[in-house]
């Protein structure tokens, strides 16, 4: 049984991409590896936002601030 459909794309007929931009490369030194404490604190703060829980809107949010 084939697997193609009448969407699929041939490859062939599909247009090239396009070159990347210049600007999506670092022209300045590699950034330097983050210390074993620096990655135990980001996957701290990475845990505490992902169990968070958010406010349902913006205007609660305002008026428990004033």
């Amino acid at each position: 049984m084939n697997n193609t459909s009448q969407h699929d794309v041939d490859p062939t007929l599909a247009y090239p991409e396009p070159p990347a931009s210049p600007l999506w490369h670092r022209q300045g030194p590699k950034p330097r590896p983050i210390t074993p404490e620096q990655q135990r604190r980001n996957r701290e703060l990475l845990l505490r936002a992902q169990h968070t829980p958010r406010p349902r809107s913006i205007k609660s949010l305002a008026e428990a601030t004033r």
